[in-house]
């Protein structure tokens, strides 16, 4: 194993005569992947997480409740001395805003009778929604994805970077078995043809 010494910071930057080109290129390297997976990282959370947010509020305007009916009984009996909160899927009706009849499945009590009211969501054409996000679901929301989102294109560029420092290791170290290859036995007081 290789003794590396203390460590200084910033040597890449720092004037010195054992400081190679591979060096300062590599100093560079880092650099630019730190600055630029910091950009990508941020910038894509933040604009995902205000595009979900935006999306998300639109909905809690575009999308309203409706009363709709149990268009049969729904399965299972009610059963007023438990509160499991199992519900089973039922069909219901409504009527659109626009006039125009509509079915669907929605979850309902178990046991509940033809003609129950449900509370649905609809959009502006009628068709059945889930509840829209409350505001602070949404902020919650929008905020995990983008944080999923930042760290998903921070990596890219912090993957290539690790790449790219990784090939330049590897031509450095063939850059010093070169060197060690012509300068080695010169220390050693031998010479290159072993005498």
């Amino acid at each position: 194993m290789a003794f590396r010494g203390p460590k200084v910071w910033l040597w890449r930057w720092r004037r010195n005569p054992l400081r190679r080109r591979a060096d300062t290129l590599e100093a560079w390297v880092v650099l630019g992947a730190w600055l630029v997976t910091l950009l990508a990282g941020v910038g894509a959370g933040l604009a995902v997480s205000r595009a979900v947010e935006h999306q998300l509020a639109r909905e809690r305007v575009e999308w309203q409740p409706v009363v709709a009916r149990l268009t049969e009984h729904a399965p299972g009996t009610a059963d007023p001395g438990t509160s499991s909160g199992e519900r089973v899927w039922g069909e219901v009706a409504w009527t659109g805003a626009d006039g125009s009849d509509h079915t669907g499945q929605v979850r309902v009590d178990p046991g509940s009778t033809q003609g129950t009211p449900v509370t649905i969501w609809t959009d502006a054409h009628g068709r059945l929604m889930t509840q829209p996000a409350t505001e602070g679901q949404a902020q919650i929301r929008a905020a995990l994805i983008g944080a999923l989102v930042g760290v998903s294109a921070a990596a890219v560029p912090f993957v290539g970077a690790r790449v790219l420092r990784g090939r330049l290791e590897r031509r450095r170290l063939d850059q010093w078995d070169t060197d060690w290859a012509h300068f080695g036995p010169l220390w050693g007081g031998r010479r290159a043809d072993g005498r």
